[in-house]
C-alpha cells in the first residue's frame, strides 16, 4: 500500500516545518517554500482567531490553490471548515484533485464523512477543553496526525513553558500519532530543540510567528529551518 506524502513525511524526518499560511497567497506560499518549509496548510470556510483572517469558500480559492501546487510536490493541506456544518462531501471530493494530500480540522468539526476514504491523509485537531487520555483511540480510526491545539486562545503569543511541553510528550506517549505542534504560543528558533526532545514530529508555525507579511514570513521561516537543520 502506498503511503501518502504526509506519511512518508513523517517516516522520513524526525522534526519537520510546516507552513500554516496566514492568507491563501501564492507569493505568501512561494516564500515558505523558498525558506526551507516541508509542507504547507491553507484554510476554507473559516474564522482564523491567530490570524484574525475569515477563509471564504473553495471556489474562491480553487486557482491559488492549483497554483501553490505547482510549486512544489511535498504534503499540502487544507482546512476544510470551522464547523460539522461547514463540512459538505461535494467539496471534500474536490480536495484530492485539486492536489490536497491531507485535511486538518478539530476534532468537533469533523463529521463521519471524514471518516470515508476520501484520498487524503486524515490528521484531527484538539483544544485545550479536550480530555487529553482520548487521543489513545484515535488510531483505530486512520488517522496520520495529531495537531496538539491545546493553549487557551486568551494565551496566544505568548512564550513556550515547560508546561506545554510537559502535555505535548504526554501527547505523543499516548496518541501513537506523529504530534504537530502549531504556533499558538509565540515560539522562537530556541523551542526547536525543547520540542524535538519532546518527539514531537512537526512544528507548524502560523501568523502569530510568520506574521502576514512575506518578508517577515521570509525571515522567520529561515530562521526556524536552520534551527532545525543545526539539530541534524
Amino acid at each position: 500500500m502506498d503511503l501518502g506524502k504526509l506519511k512518508e513525511q513523517f517516516n522520513k524526518h524526525k522534526l519537520s516545518l510546516f507552513i500554516s499560511l496566514p492568507a491563501n497567497d501564492v507569493a505568501l506560499a512561494q516564500a515558505a517554500l523558498d525558506e526551507g518549509a516541508d509542507a504547507l496548510k491553507v484554510h476554507v470556510n473559516v474564522g482564523h482567531r491567530a490570524s484574525g483572517t475569515h477563509f471564504g469558500s473553495l471556489d474562491e480559492y480553487e486557482a491559488v490553490f492549483h497554483s501553490i501546487r505547482e510549486k512544489f510536490d511535498g504534503p499540502f493541506g487544507v482546512v476544510p471548515a470551522g464547523s460539522l456544518e461547514g463540512v459538505t462531501r461535494p467539496d471534500m471530493e474536490r480536495l484530492a484533485p485539486l492536489g490536497f494530500d491531507f485535511y486538518s480540522i478539530y476534532a468537533h468539526h469533523l463529521p463521519s464523512l471524514l471518516l470515508e476514504e476520501l484520498g487524503l491523509d486524515r490528521t484531527f485537531a484538539i483544544n485545550e477543553h479536550y480530555d487529553l487520555t482520548l487521543v489513545q483511540s484515535a488510531g483505530q480510526f486512520g488517522f496520520t496526525a495529531l495537531e496538539a491545539s491545546i493553549v487557551p486562545g486568551s494565551e496566544y503569543g505568548t512564550p513556550l513553558s515547560f508546561a506545554d511541553v510537559m502535555k505535548y510528550r504526554y501527547l505523543v506517549e499516548h496518541s501513537g500519532l506523529p504530534v504537530v505542534i502549531p504556533s499558538q504560543r509565540r515560539l522562537v528558533p530556541g523551542d526547536v530543540a525543547v520540542l524535538r526532545n519532546a518527539g514531537v514530529s512537526a512544528i507548524m508555525l502560523g501568523a502569530i510567528v510568520v506574521g502576514k507579511t512575506e518578508d517577515q514570513l521570509r525571515r522567520t521561516v529561515s530562521e526556524f529551518r536552520n534551527a532545525m537543520d543545526r539539530l541534524s
